[in-house]
Order: structure tokens, then sequence, then C-alpha cells
């Protein structure tokens, strides 16, 4: 057995064992695992090898106290098990990572307490930043990261007045352009199915149903809602109910979601009704999938990516001291019109 090996099974592997293997200073090292973005990618090459080889565990703790810093983003989302977070995850998991920054999540399960007690546990690992989704925290929450002074990104809604710095899109423009393209494409008795309705669904359904008021055509009896989780079933079933309440006069669609709106194809498919002929469809974050349907479902797209990636980035900026410019961005969103609404 080599040194090397022996010193690995006999004892904890230090920064120096991996320079003298890398063949780099400890500095070097130091630098690779905080600030790989400030080290050639051969030398970056080198080092993880000789960390991967040597099996080194970097202190954590040890470098927090040194440097005052943690070099940690707290991150809390309603869901881990909600598709619509994953790519706004990938967004933040790319910038933080390539800054030398790591991610800590946590999940809210949409309740506002949760949050609170989720953000105190965070707030204990001593993070640089955090970034929440929404702006429904409680006072209690919102003291906490005031108190706390560090940066803070709320996504995925536009609001009023943010804690600090706020990236999103408006569900409720969103919600009316879905009504006005509908309309404009022929039909006239549009319904709404939601599940959840945590407050972007219930914006959602507002700006919809403040297009239909204005034009004398929204009835309450062709809104059906549940505060159940969502799921394709669901979609089915709200849909059947929805149109059979209705008295199959409604000719459209809007679902707050693209499962929903999944389901509600399927079962308008087993009902023996034509769509988009009987029934237009349109969901909401336009999922990969809804493109490939049979016919293809039409959606609202909204950049989870980029939010991701932006909040990111102004909290890196904001952490280098940077001029991180508007603090509140709407990052927009597109009705992605297919074949499931082109009844014209």
């Amino acid at each position: 057995m080599s040194t090397r090996a022996r010193k690995k099974h006999s004892q904890a592997v230090t920064l120096a064992d991996v320079a003298q293997y890398a063949g780099v200073s400890g500095i070097t090292v130091s630098r690779v695992i905080n600030h790989p973005n400030k080290v050639s990618q051969a030398t970056r090459q080198a080092v993880q090898e000789a960390i991967d080889m040597l099996g080194y565990i970097p202190n954590q703790s040890a470098s927090s106290l040194a440097s005052a810093r943690s070099r940690v983003i707290g991150v809390a989302i309603p869901s881990l098990s909600n598709i619509v977070f994953t790519d706004v995850l990938r967004g933040i998991y790319d910038v933080a990572g390539t800054s030398g920054y790591k991610v800590l999540m946590v999940d809210t399960h949409y309740s506002a307490l949760e949050e609170e007690r989720m953000v105190r546990t965070l707030l204990s690992q001593s993070p640089e930043a955090m970034i929440l989704t929404g702006g429904e925290q409680t006072q209690a929450c919102e003291r906490l990261l005031l108190k706390a002074k560090i940066p803070v990104v709320q996504i995925m809604d536009l609001l009023d007045e943010p804690m600090d710095m706020n990236v999103g899109v408006s569900h409720f423009e969103a919600g009316a352009a879905v009504a006005e393209q509908l309309l404009s494409a022929g039909y006239g008795q549009l319904g709404f199915i939601g599940a959840r309705m945590d407050k972007r669904v219930r914006e959602r359904l507002a700006g919809f149903k403040s297009v239909l008021e204005g034009r004398g055509r929204f009835w309450r009896n062709f809104v059906q809602v549940t505060d159940r989780p969502s799921s394709i079933e669901l979609g089915g079933e709200l849909f059947r109910t929805l149109m059979g309440q209705a008295g199959d006069v409604v000719d459209a669609v809007f679902c707050c979601n693209d499962d929903l709106a999944l389901g509600a194809l399927f079962e308008s498919q087993r009902m023996g009704l034509d769509v988009p002929g009987d029934i237009g469809l349109c969901g909401f974050n336009d999922f990969e999938v809804s493109a490939f349907t049979n016919p293809s479902l039409s959606s609202v797209a909204v950049p989870r990516y980029q939010m991701g990636v932006t909040a990111a980035e102004m909290i890196i900026t904001a952490l280098n001291g940077g001029e991180v410019g508007p603090k509140k961005r709407d990052l927009g969103f597109e009705v992605a019109l297919r074949q499931s609404t082109d009844h014209l």
C-alpha cells in the first residue's frame, strides 16, 4: 500500500495532503474550493482529482470561522416535488456553483408558518443571502430576515413592497392575457379550474376574471377550484365537474397549471369532446410535454430558469459590493398558443 493510501486510511486527509498530491500550494487548493472561478480549468481539474482520490472533505466550519463568511445561500421553496421549481433551482445552482457558493435548500410545504420555521433553521447556518418564494412571509419571518442584514431576493411573484430584491412575473397580467387570447380566438364562454390556490394561482384567476367582468362574460358557476394539490387526475375530475355544473355551455377552459390542463384534455377526449372545436384548453407553466400532446396544449410560458439565474446573479453582485441595478425585475411571460385553442 502506498504512503498516500496509508495516510488516507489511517487518519483524516488534510488540505496540505491535497496540495501535495496535486502539486500546488495550499492557497491554490483553498481557492479551488472557495473561489473556483478565479482558478484555471487545468488547476481546478488537478485539485479536484486529488480531492477525489484522497477522499478529502473540506472543513466548512473552520473555513467560515477563518473568513467570517459561510459562502452559503439559503433557498426556500414551497415544494420539492413540484417540477415548476426544478428549472428555477437549476438556474440558482448554476450561478452559485460557478461563483464559489453553496446552496442550502428547504421545503416550506406551501405554509407561511413552516417557512418561518425553516428560515430560522437556515439563519442558524449563517447564510450570506436568502432566496424566498413569493411574498407571503409572516411578520416574524420578515423581522428575522431584516435583522440578519443579508441580501434577500423574493422570486416567482412581482411584489409591491419587496423586503429587498424581487424577480418574477405578474400572474395577474398572465391570467388577463389568457382571457384576451381565448376571446380573440372566438371562444365566448370561458371557464377556469384551479388547485392548491396559493397566491400565484389566485392572481391568475383574478386577472382572468377582470377581463371577463369587463366584457360582461364572467359567471361564478364557470369556476371550479380546490385547495387540493394539483395532479393530472384532479384536472380530469375538476373539468368534468365544471362541465356538469355549467350545463356544457363552456367552450374554453383556462387551467391554473399544465397538470390540470393535461387532465382536462384527457377527460375531454373521454367525454367525446373535440379539442379545440367543442372546447378550447389552456394551461400554465408550459411544460415540455404540452407541446407534444395530441392536440398540442396551449400554455403560459414563464422563464423559470432565467428567474433562478437572475436571482442568484443579484445576490452575488450584492455580496461582492457591486451595483445590483433595478432591485425589482419583471421577466415577463408568453402565451404559447397551440392546437388546443386553434378555434378559428
